[in-house]
C-alpha cells in the first residue's frame, strides 16, 4: 500500500522518464498531458486569488498604519495631558512652600537670618523640593524710606561691608532681599540688589495688587516666584487694603529644567517646552531628547504658560511601521501558502496529505504551548504534572512545583506598553529554560505567571536550590528591543512540594506560597505549609461570614469622645465599626473592613452606621449634650449618588440637626477622582452637615487642591502626634500643618494623644481640640453616656487619670 502510494506521489518529470524507460503505451503518456491541463487549470484559478490577496493584505496593512499613527496620536495627548498635570502639580507644591514661608514671617515679624535658615531647614525645602534653589524675603521701600533703611541695615552687617544699591539710580521704589536661605549661595550675594529694576518689578507688584503669588521667568534658565504676604494672615478683599496690609514678598528661585527632567522620566523619548508668553516678557524651557521633532500638543496652563510636546515623528510608510509590516508580509505569506494548499490539493493528493499531517502537527503544538513564549501552556503542564504525581507516588521519585510570578510586571506594560511586556516574558521565558535541567519542565500559565516542575531531585538540587537559582538568574538586566535602558526584573516565587492527589491541588499550593511571597517583600521564595491553607480557608470562611453579618445583626458600633482642651467638655464623638463574630468574638476593624471594601458591602455597612451613628447622636442631644457624631465615609460610598440620600435619610428618620454630623474623609480618599469628590462633598454640604479630612498629612494633596473642597475640620494623623518629642522636623511639620489649617479657616482636631507631652505641645500651639488614649478609648454608647453626664466642668487632665 505505501510502495503504490509512492508511486502516485512522484513528480511528473521523472514519471515521464519512466514511462520512456519503460516505453510506456499512449495512454499514460495522455493522462501525463492531462495532469498539465489540469495543472494550468488550477494556477489560472490560483494565481488571481493569490494576487488578489496580497492586494488585501496591503490594504489591511495601510489601515494598520494608519489605525498605529491615531493610537500613537492618543497616546501622546494622554501623555501631554499628564505631562502638563505633573508641571501644573509641580507649581502648586512650590506655591504651597512659599504659603508656608508667608505664615512663617507674617508669626515672626523680627525674624533674622538664623532663625529664616532654620526654618528652611526644619521644612526640609531644599530637599524636598530639588528644584528649589533659594529661598528670600524682599522688602518694599520706597524712595521716601531708602536713606532709613539703609543705615538701619548696615547696622546689622558685618564691619568692612556696606548696604549699596545696585544698579545705582533714583526710582519710586525698590525691593531688596532681607532674608535669604540658598543652596549655595550666601545671603550677601544679594544684598543691595534691586529686584524691581527690570521686567521682574511690575510683575511681583502686580502680584502684590491682585493678592496672588507670581511664578515668572528670571535669566537664563531659572525662575521666580513670588507670593505676596499680608497681615491678618488672610488676603485683603480690595487693592487699597492690599496696598495697606502688605509686609512684603517671598520669593522663591527654581530651576525649571530639574522639574522638566522629572517629570519626563517616564516619556523618555518626548521633549517639552515650558514656556512664558507675558506681554514684556518671553521664554522657553526644554528638557528631553532633541530627536523628537513631532509636535504633540500644546497646553494652556494660564497665566502666560505653556506646555508643548514634542515626540519621535509619525510615519506613513508600511514597512516601518512593525505591525503593517507585519501585517503585510503575514497576509501576503497566508495567502500564498493558501494557494499553494489549493494547489497542491488540486495538483496532488501525497502533496496535500502531507501538508494535513503537517498542518496536525502545528496545531497540535498550538493546543499545548503558549504562542507568545512557545513554552508548554497549562493543559501540558497539568498532564505533565499528572504524569509526575503519579511516577512519584509509584516510585516515591520527589518532586514539587515553582508557581513564579514577576514582580510589578504591569509597570513596564503600563510604561513602555505591551510589545515592551511580550518581549520581555519572551526573554525571561529562553533563560528560565536555558538554565535550569533537562528533566525540569518550564511552562508559562499566563500573563507574567510561568511554572517550574522539578521532579528527581537530590537534596543540594531540591526545589528550594531550584528556586535560589531562578532568582540569581534573573538579577543580570535584561535587554529588549522596544526599550534603549536595560530592565531590572525579580520575581516572587511559590514553591509546593511532595505528592498531591491532584496536579491542580499542587498548583493550589503554589500559588498560595506566591501570596505569601509577595506579602513578604517580593523579590524572594517561600515554601507551602498546611498552616498557609488554613489562613487562606479562615480567610475566605470570614469573608463568607462576613456576607451574613449585616443580617444577622453582628455589627456594633462604640464611641471615642473628642475633648476641649480649654474646659474639658466632650464636644463630640466619632462612630466607630465593630464586628461581633458569633465565634471568634469581636473582630478588629484592619481584619474585616478590606473584606467589606473588596467585595462592595462596604456601600450597605456604611447605610447603617450612618443611620445608627445619628440616632445615637440625636438620642444624646435631646438630653441636652451639644455634640457632634463623626462617621466615617469610605471610598466606594462617595462614587455612589445614592450617599446623598443615604444621609438625608439617616437625618431624616433620627431628627439630628445636619450641622451635628461631621462626614469623615481619608486624605487618600479625597485625591482617588478629584473633581467627582468635589462634586460629592458639594452636594454634602448643601444639606447642611460638616466635612472633615481624617489621618491629614499621611497623603499626597495639594494645599492648593485642598482650598477648593468645601472643607470644616483638618484631623491631623496620630503618626504625627506621636513622633512630636522624638523630632523637631515633625514638630515644625505639625506647626505648619496647624497654621496653614488656620489660614484656610478650618477647625484642627488632633489625632491620637496619648501622654502629657503631646497635650503640652497642643496647647502651645493653642489646638483645643483633642482626641485619643490620654483622655478616653472608644467606648459603648452607656459608657459615653455616663461620661457626658458626670465630667461636665473636668479638666481633660482630670478625665485622663480618671
Amino acid at each position: 500500500m505505501n510502495r503504490n502510494f509512492g508511486l502516485r506521489a512522484v513528480a511528473p518529470a521523472a514519471f515521464r522518464q519512466l514511462m520512456v524507460r519503460h516505453k510506456s503505451p499512449p495512454r499514460p503518456e495522455r493522462e501525463f498531458l492531462s495532469a498539465r491541463a489540469r495543472n494550468r487549470r488550477w494556477l489560472t484559478l490560483v494565481v488571481p486569488m493569490v494576487l488578489a490577496g496580497v492586494f488585501a493584505s496591503f490594504l489591511g496593512a495601510r489601515a494598520v498604519v494608519n489605525s498605529d499613527n491615531e493610537s500613537a496620536r492618543q497616546s501622546a495627548t494622554a501623555a501631554s495631558t499628564q505631562i502638563a498635570s505633573t508641571l501644573e502639580l509641580a507649581i502648586q507644591h512650590e506655591q504651597d512652600l512659599a504659603i508656608s514661608f508667608a505664615a512663617f514671617i507674617h508669626d515672626s515679624p523680627t525674624a533674622n537670618q538664623d532663625e529664616f535658615s532654620d526654618h528652611a531647614a526644619a521644612l526640609r525645602a531644599f530637599s524636598r523640593y530639588p528644584e528649589v534653589q533659594g529661598l528670600a524675603e524682599l522688602t518694599l521701600v520706597r524712595r521716601s524710606g531708602l536713606k532709613a533703611f539703609i543705615a538701619k541695615v548696615n547696622v546689622t552687617l558685618p564691619r568692612g561691608q556696606h548696604f549699596t544699591v545696585q544698579p545705582p539710580g533714583v526710582r519710586p521704589y525698590y525691593c531688596f532681599t532681607t532674608l535669604f536661605s540658598s543652596r549655595a549661595l550666601q545671603s550677601s550675594a544679594f544684598l543691595g540688589l534691586d529686584l524691581c529694576d527690570g521686567t521682574l518689578g511690575p510683575l511681583i507688584m502686580k502680584a502684590r495688587d491682585v493678592g496672588d503669588s507670581a511664578y515668572l521667568p528670571y535669566g537664563a534658565g531659572l525662575l521666580v516666584l513670588g507670593q505676596p504676604v499680608y497681615s491678618g494672615n488672610a488676603i485683603p478683599a480690595t487693592v487699597r487694603a492690599r496696598h495697606a496690609a502688605f509686609i512684603g514678598w517671598i520669593g522663591m528661585e527654581i530651576t525649571p529644567s530639574v522639574v522638566l527632567n522629572s517629570v519626563l522620566n517616564n516619556y523618555p523619548r518626548t521633549k517639552v517646552l515650558f514656556k512664558y508668553e507675558g506681554t514684556a516678557v518671553r521664554q522657553s524651557f526644554e528638557a528631553g531628547p532633541t530627536s523628537a521633532k513631532s509636535p504633540w500638543d500644546v497646553i494652556n496652563l494660564h497665566n502666560g504658560w505653556f506646555v508643548e510636546t514634542y515626540g519621535a515623528v509619525l510615519t506613513s510608510a508600511i514597512l516601518t511601521d512593525p505591525n503593517a509590516a507585519g501585517t503585510l508580509f503575514g497576509g501576503s505569506l497566508f495567502i500564498l501558502l493558501l494557494g499553494y494548499l489549493i494547489f497542491a490539493l488540486g495538483t496532488g493528493r501525497s502533496r496535500a496529505v502531507q501538508m494535513v499531517h503537517e498542518r496536525t502537527d502545528e496545531l497540535s503544538h498550538q493546543a499545548f504551548h503558549d504562542p507568545l513564549t512557545g513554552l508548554p501552556n497549562r493543559s501540558l503542564i497539568l498532564d505533565r504534572a499528572s504524569q509526575m504525581i503519579a511516577r512519584s507516588k509509584r516510585d516515591g521519585t520527589p518532586m514539587g512545583l515553582l508557581f513564579l510570578d514577576l514582580d510589578d510586571f504591569k509597570f513596564i506594560n503600563d510604561t513602555l506598553g505591551h510589545e515592551a511586556g511580550d518581549q520581555l516574558l519572551c526573554a525571561v521565558g529562553s533563560r528560565l529554560a536555558n538554565a535550569l535541567r533537562e528533566v525540569d519542565t518550564v511552562g508559562r500559565l499566563g500573563g507574567d505567571e510561568f511554572v517550574v516542575l522539578v521532579e528527581g531531585f537530590s537534596p543540594l538540587s531540591g526545589v528550594r536550590a531550584a528556586a535560589d537559582r531562578i532568582l540569581e538568574l534573573l538579577q543580570p538586566p535584561f535587554q529588549i528591543r522596544a526599550s534603549a535602558a536595560q530592565l531590572d526584573v525579580s520575581a516572587s516565587i511559590g514553591i509546593a512540594e511532595g505528592v498531591r492527589a491532584t496536579p491542580e491541588e499542587l498548583l493550589r499550593d503554589a500559588d498560595i506560597a506566591l501570596y505569601r511571597a509577595k506579602e513578604s517583600g517580593k523579590r524572594c521564595a517561600v515554601q507551602f505549609t498546611s498552616s498557609m491553607r488554613d489562613a487562606v480557608d479562615q480567610y475566605r470562611s470570614l469573608d463568607v461570614d462576613l456576607r451574613r453579618a449585616i443580617d444577622n445583626d453582628e455589627f456594633f458600633l462604640l464611641y471615642q469622645p473628642v475633648f476641649n482642651l480649654s474646659t474639658g467638655a466632650i464636644t463630640g464623638v466619632e462612630a466607630l465599626l465593630r464586628w461581633r463574630h458569633p465565634t471568634r468574638g469581636v473582630v478588629q476593624p484592619d481584619e474585616f473592613i478590606p473584606l467589606l471594601e473588596s467585595s462592595g458591602s462596604i456601600v450597605a455597612v456604611g447605610r447603617w452606621v450612618v443611620e445608627t451613628a445619628c440616632r445615637q447622636g440625636a438620642r444624646w442631644v435631646d438630653q441636652g449634650h451639644a455634640i457632634t457624631m463623626s462617621v466615617n465615609f469610605a471610598a466606594a460610598q462617595l462614587e455612589r449618588d445614592d450617599v446623598i440620600d443615604d444621609v438625608r435619610t439617616a437625618l431624616a428618620l433620627s431628627c439630628l440637626s445636619p450641622e451635628r454630623l461631621v462626614i469623615e474623609i481619608t486624605e487618600t480618599t479625597l485625591m482617588i477622582d478629584v473633581q467627582q469628590t468635589l462634586v460629592r462633598l458639594r452636594e454634602l454640604k448643601a444639606i447642611g452637615v460638616r466635612i472633615a479630612i481624617d489621618d491629614f498629612g499621611t497623603g499626597y494633596s495639594s494645599f492648593a487642591y485642598l482650598a477648593q473642597f468645601p472643607i470644616d475640620v483638618l484631623k491631623i494623623d496620630k503618626s504625627f502626634i506621636s513622633a512630636i518629642a522624638d523630632s523637631s522636623s515633625t514638630a515644625a511639620i505639625v506647626h505648619t500643618l496647624i497654621e496653614l489649617g488656620r489660614m484656610l479657616g478650618l477647625q484642627i482636631v488632633a489625632e491620637g494623644v496619648e501622654n502629657d507631652e503631646q497635650r503640652r505641645f497642643l496647647v502651645s500651639e493653642k489646638v483645643n481640640t483633642v482626641q485619643g488614649f490620654l483622655f478616653s478609648r472608644p467606648m459603648e454608647a452607656r459608657d459615653v453616656e455616663r461620661l457626658l453626664n458626670g465630667t461636665a466642668g473636668h479638666s481633660p487632665l482630670a478625665l485622663a487619670s480618671s
